[in-house]
């Protein structure tokens, strides 16, 4: 779910799949490399949501399926759960200009966007930014401070407009933060009205996202409505996505790569269900990599799920031993990323990596607005 061009580079990279490691213990971020010809990477997604296609990737067996996401309920049964990401994304992307030379443009993407003045932010092109400089917002001329960047690469900024507030701000003009390789493929190179509904899951309801829990986005209100008639029902977590779900690996081992932690919730409710759905031999069904990080952060050794709220820096890898994930719907994601190495852990990384071929081969669609995949 790679949110901006602030951390990502461009994701057409040449890859060797058979990929090679000093260690048994240790990924090589070469390993997460492969080859995507662009026209497979998906501008805009399917309508309706669940029309997309379904790589159905069985472990116990190897067997590869393909089928349409409207035929997932095929493969779950009654007491199963699924798990949901409910974060909202914000529009978060906001264009100024430099107070003193208004020749020069500057992208926001605001990170931690709330209901106060002040927020942090990755910068676009951010090698000229220093303190003190003013910006102005290009549509209603808002002036913001620029005022430190903290370690992580992020700055602070401060309204100086009275009674101005970041999420006022933002939703007055700003943008949705699509995916650069969906911008860069568009003719208007920008997002459109319609993204504020296609980037967005149909049960979203607490703010705070700067990417979409993309493998969400394929259910509609009336799937979940037809899965949960079947006795298959949903329970929700929430993890606010930032920039660490969406940072490429640039560090030689995958182990090196530091994660930046996300804020997640998961609650008294949705643990209580978990252990009820385990207790009859029932199956987690986690949408997206952003569960299965919240839930396996605060899961004990017998599975069991803590009621928990608090940042995750969890990084998973493929010697991740899973206590409480059994079944995970996905994407299919840029390489070099924790997105792919957390599949590669749950799927089995040469397993994966022969379903990411037969894809290719198969013309999926790839990435944010692309088609979907189910682990069993």
């Amino acid at each position: 779910m790679p949110a901006s061009h602030y951390a990502q580079a461009d994701e057409e990279i040449d890859i060797d799949l058979r990929g090679t490691c000093d260690s048994p213990h240790l990924m090589h971020v070469d390993e997460l490399d492969y080859e995507l010809p662009s026209h497979l990477i998906a501008t805009r997604p399917m309508e309706p949501r669940e029309s997309c296609r379904l790589m159905v990737i069985h472990r116990a067996t190897g067997q590869i399926e393909h089928r349409t996401f409207v035929d997932l309920g095929e493969y779950l049964n009654p007491g199963d759960l699924f798990v949901l990401n409910s974060a909202r994304v914000i529009p978060a992307r906001i264009f100024t200009i430099l107070a003193d030379d208004e020749s020069r443009r500057v992208e926001i993407l605001a990170t931690n966007a709330g209901a106060s003045s002040h927020c942090l932010a990755l910068l676009h092109p951010s090698h000229s930014i220093r303190p003190q400089m003013r910006l102005l917002s290009i549509e209603t001329r808002a002036p913001i401070q620029v005022v430190e960047r903290s370690e992580r690469g992020q700055w602070g900024l401060e309204l100086e407009g009275k009674n101005m507030t970041w999420r006022t701000l933002l939703e007055r003009e700003g943008h949705m933060p699509l995916p650069p390789y969906i911008l860069k493929r568009r003719a208007t190179k920008t997002d459109e009205p319609a993204d504020r509904i296609w980037y967005q899951t149909a049960y979203a309801d607490r703010d705070g996202a700067i990417a979409a829990p993309t493998a969400g986005l394929h259910f509609s209100r009336e799937m979940l409505a037809a899965l949960e008639k079947r006795g298959i029902a949903a329970a929700r977590i929430f993890l606010k996505v930032g920039i660490g779900t969406f940072q490429p690996v640039r560090t030689r081992t995958l182990e090196e790569h530091a994660l930046a932690p996300e804020e997640y919730e998961v609650s008294d409710e949705t643990a209580r269900r978990i252990a009820t759905v385990r207790a009859r031999k029932g199956r987690v069904i986690a949408v997206g990599t952003t569960v299965v990080r919240s839930l396996e952060c605060c899961a004990l050794e017998n599975g069991e799920v803590r009621p928990s709220t608090g940042a995750t820096d969890l990084l998973i890898a493929p010697s991740h031993r899973f206590r409480t994930v059994d079944g995970l719907v996905t994407n299919f994601h840029l390489p070099r990323t924790t997105l792919l190495a957390l599949v590669f852990a749950f799927g089995g990384t040469e397993l994966v990596r022969k379903a990411y071929a037969e894809a290719i081969a198969r013309e999926y669609r790839f990435y944010s607005y692309g088609d979907a995949m189910l682990i069993l």
